[in-house]
């Protein structure tokens, strides 16, 4: 099975984490065919150099799509699936690092269940040095679980995912949902009737520091739930009742102090 590995990168990345995330690709026990690296924007030098540096000495070859202006990750990503010519893409943030058997085991996984077409795995979460861990994130395994927790949570971790180019395609590709794009995606692929699958392993440690907090709470982001949440009940994938309720128990905590918040998504990871 040949497949691509789809990166995005903006100006706020880390130069360091970048190198650590792409090693982590091209490491890889079984190895990707390419990789589509998107540039949204122009970069600093630093980032620049990094990818460069990787483009000219990796052994999997690069392609690099190159935004004029930062356009957002959802705008990035869908340009990025556009770009990559395998049907199967594993998506990768810049800034986390993959298990060196991570896509060995997705493909062998894939290989023997071909009815499966979007494939997530579990994650362990860490701080930015990644040297304390701060849990694990471990959504549901069968598909028909992972519709019902697609109600009230996202399914799938989205640096572990691997999916197929023709599905996303077929629902419109990413689209701008700031702060959901991959969320959005998927509740479009589950009422199309993809079939979803995650592993249960851990084969991806992801940065989650205090920054993913401080980014997730406040009015922007609450409005930004807010407009998701109106989107996932106009496309008729939750109903008035689950909409309300995501409201209160989804949107409105992310009015709350940091570190309040922080204790919900504590409690929530063991849920």
């Amino acid at each position: 099975m040949k497949f691509s590995v789809l990166i995005s990168v903006y100006h706020k990345e880390k130069p360091d984490f970048l190198d650590q995330a792409l090693s982590s690709m091209e490491d890889q026990t079984a190895k990707a065919d390419e990789i589509v690296l998107v540039k949204d924007g122009p970069l600093t030098d630093e980032l620049d150099a990094v990818i460069a540096r990787h483009a000219s000495n990796a052994s999997i070859p690069y392609t690099i799509v190159v935004l004029e202006k930062n356009a957002g990750l959802g705008i990035a990503l869908a340009k990025g699936v556009d770009a990559c010519r395998h049907e199967w893409i594993a998506r990768m943030d810049g800034d986390d690092i993959a298990a060196s058997e991570r896509f060995e085991k997705q493909i062998k996984f894939l290989s023997e269940r071909p009815a499966v077409d979007i494939l997530g795995t579990w994650i362990s979460e860490f701080d930015d040095a990644m040297s304390r861990s701060t849990g694990e994130r471990k959504p549901p395994l069968m598909h028909e679980d992972i519709v019902s927790y697609a109600k009230y949570r996202n399914p799938i971790n989205h640096m572990t995912v691997i999916f197929r180019k023709s599905a996303v395609k077929e629902v419109g590709n990413y689209m701008p949902m700031n702060g959901f794009e991959d969320y959005f995606l998927w509740i479009r692929l589950l009422q199309k009737g993809y079939q979803f699958t995650n592993i249960n392993d851990i084969l991806v440690h992801a940065r989650t520091g205090r920054d993913m907090i401080l980014r997730r709470c406040g009015w922007p982001y609450f409005k930004n739930e807010c407009y998701f949440q109106k989107n996932a009940r106009e496309l008729g994938f939750l109903s008035r009742y689950e909409y309300i309720r995501n409201i209160l128990l989804r949107a409105v905590p992310r009015l709350l102090p940091v570190y309040v918040l922080k204790k919900v998504y504590n409690v929530l990871r063991k849920i």
